[in-house]
């Protein structure tokens, strides 16, 4: 009876999960719209920092294509991340007027791997961000 019980709940409790819409990971095309709307006045439309703004800025923004060239061919997310919500700021890694945009990109939570091997819950508009980012590299 005790077996059947359990056996009962569990069943219901899978039954209950598989109700529960799970969180996809975004597409690079949910980045590169937030990408437009953000960086490409800077960085411009195809992301090789020739935007509208680039001229009046007193650093060149980087070229956004060549992200993993400049890292060993490794795109370094965990860097990106840090870069863009402005948690590591460093004017080395993206210039004293990079905003940040740790601001703009709070919301939803989605589990993602930032190249550690572990699941973190970070912005799902993030996430886009860098997946966009990440599929846009030139290679060598």
């Amino acid at each position: 009876m005790v077996r059947t019980s359990f056996t009962c709940s569990a069943l219901a409790a899978l039954a209950l999960a598989a109700c529960v819409p799970s969180e996809s990971m975004p597409q690079p095309e949910e980045g590169r719209s937030l990408y437009l709307q953000n960086c490409s006045v800077c960085h411009g439309a195809e992301a090789r920092g020739d935007g509208p703004m680039a001229r009046a800025l007193s650093d060149a923004p980087k070229d956004l294509t060549l992200i993993s060239v400049r890292n060993g061919n490794s795109f370094p997310r965990a860097k990106v991340l840090s870069t863009i919500d402005g948690y590591a700021r460093s004017t080395r890694m993206a210039g004293p007027e990079m905003p940040e945009f740790g601001e703009l990109l709070q919301g939803d939570l989605i589990p993602y791997d930032s190249g550690d091997g572990k699941m973190t819950p970070t912005p799902r508009k993030l996430v886009a961000l860098s997946e966009y980012l990440e599929s846009i590299q030139a290679t060598r």
